[in-house]
C-alpha cells in the first residue's frame, strides 16, 4: 500500500528530515529550550556517519530566515498534505519546532533516524496512520508502521512523548530506541555538538574518506581539485553550522585531522583558492560578463570570508567562516535560471569560493 493520502504521516515527516537541510542564533534559549536540544541530540546514535540538527523555533525568528523564505520557490500545493493538515492538524510550517536526523551507512545502503519535536496532537496523527499502517506494542510503547511510497522500505514512528517522535527507515525502531552506547563514542559527538551550542542549525559529519570523492562527484569540471579532494578525505570529522544574525547568515565549517601537515596544506589551499577568486571577479572580461550586482555581492562573500588553524590537542583544525546576505541570495536567485553548471538544489552562490578574511 502507498503512502499517498492515507500515508502522508510518513512521508510528510520524512519530507521535512530531507528537505531541511535547505534551513540554515542560540542567543536568546532559555534553559528549557537548551535542555530539550541537548535531550533531542543524546538521542542520536553513536554509528552515525552523520547528524544534523535544526531548531526551528529559533529560525522562523531570525531575519535572515525571513528573506530565505521569500527567495526560495515556493512548492506546489499538494492535495495530500492538505488532507494531512485537515486531518490532523499539524502543519510543519508552523507547528515543527526542532529536529535531529542521523544518517548510518550499511555498505552501499543507508537509514535514516530522527527524533522531532513540535505540536502534535497524538490521538489525531495516530489516528491517521493507522488508516493505511499498522501499530505494534512493544513494552508498552505504540509502533507505527507505514509504507513508503516508491520503496520497499516502510517508515517506522513511535510518540517518545505528546511533543516528541522518534522515525525511522530502518526495519527496526527498537534497536535505536534500545542501544547501548560506549561512553567513548557518546563523548566524541557530545563534544563536537556542545562546539555548535550557539548555532540554531549545523551538521556534524564523522569521516570515512567520503568527502573529498563527492567534492570530485559533484564539483563542475573546472573547479575540480585533486589535492582538495585528497586532503578533504584525511579529515576525521567536519562540522558545518549556521548562525543568523539579524539580515545575515554566518557559516562556519571546521575540519577535523590528526596531522598538523595535513592542517596546513588545507589551510594554505582553501587561502589560495579564495585569493585566485577574488581575482577572478576583478578580471576585466569577468567584470563585463557578470552583473555588476551579481559580482558586488560574490565579492561581498568572498570578502568576509577568512580561514584560520586551530590546535585543538589531539587534533588539528582548519576553520573557514563565511556570511551570506540577502544580496547573495538574491544574486543567486537572478543567476539561477541561465547557470548550466548548477546543481539540481539551490545554488548558494555556485562559482566563486574565494578570497581574504572577515571575522570569526
Amino acid at each position: 500500500m502507498t503512502l499517498n493520502r492515507r500515508g502522508w504521516m510518513g512521508l510528510a515527516v520524512l519530507a521535512v528530515v530531507l528537505g531541511a537541510a535547505s534551513f540554515y542564533g542560540y542567543q536568546h534559549w532559555g534553559a528549557q529550550t537548551g535542555a530539550a536540544r541537548e535531550k533531542i541530540l543524546a538521542l542520536m546514535p553513536t554509528e552515525a556517519s552523520a547528524v544534523f540538527f535544526a531548531d526551528f523555533d529559533e529560525l522562523r525568528r531570525a531575519p535572515f530566515f525571513a528573506e530565505l523564505y521569500a527567495w526560495a520557490p515556493k512548492p506546489q500545493a499538494d492535495a495530500d498534505y492538505a488532507e494531512f493538515l485537515k486531518q490532523t492538524g499539524f502543519d510543519y510550517e508552523r507547528d515543527l519546532d526542532r529536529l535531529a536526523v542521523a544518517s548510518i551507512k550499511h555498505e552501499q545502503d543507508s537509514t535514516l533516524f530522527a527524533v522531532v519535536d513540535g505540536k502534535f496532537d497524538k490521538q489525531k496523527i495516530s489516528a491517521y496512520a493507522m488508516k493505511s499502517g499498522s501499530v505494534a506494542n512493544n513494552n508498552g510503547r505504540e509502533i507505527f508502521s507505514v509504507a513508503m511510497s516508491g520503496s520497499s522500505k516502510k517508515l517506522s514512528f513511535t510518540f517518545l512523548k505528546n511533543d516528541r517522535i522518534a522515525l525511522t527507515d530502518d526495519a527496526d525502531l527498537n534497536l535505536f530506541l534500545n542501544a547501548k552506547k560506549r561512553s567513548e563514542d557518546t563523548a566524541e559527538w557530545r563534544v563536537r555538538f556542545e562546539r555548535l551550542a550557539g548555532s540554531p542549525v549545523f551538521a556534524v559529519i564523522r569521516q570515512s574518506a567520503a568527502a573529498g570523492a563527492a567534492l570530485a562527484a559533484q564539483a563542475p569540471g573546472g573547479l575540480r581539485s585533486p589535492q582538495l579532494s585528497s586532503l578533504l578525505d584525511q579529515l576525521q570529522w567536519i562540522t558545518v553550522a549556521g548562525r543568523p544574525e539579524n539580515e545575515l547568515l554566518r557559516v562556519v565549517a571546521d575540519g577535523e585531522c590528526a596531522a598538523d601537515g595535513t592542517a596546513r596544506q588545507l589551510s594554505d589551499l582553501l587561502n589560495g583558492v579564495l585569493l585566485l577568486a577574488q581575482a577572478g571577479l576583478n578580471d576585466a572580461k569577468t567584470r563585463q560578463q557578470l552583473d555588476p550586482a551579481a559580482r558586488e555581492a560574490y565579492l561581498e562573500l568572498l570578502k568576509s570570508a577568512d580561514v584560520t588553524k586551530l590546535d585543538r590537542g589531539d587534533t588539528k583544525s582548519v576553520r573557514l567562516v563565511f556570511e551570506i546576505t540577502p544580496k547573495l541570495l538574491e544574486a543567486a536567485r537572478a543567476a539561477s535560471p541561465a547557470t548550466p553548471d548548477s546543481a539540481p538544489t539551490k545554488p548558494v552562490p555556485g562559482k566563486p569560493s574565494a578570497p581574504k578574511k572577515g571575522h570569526t
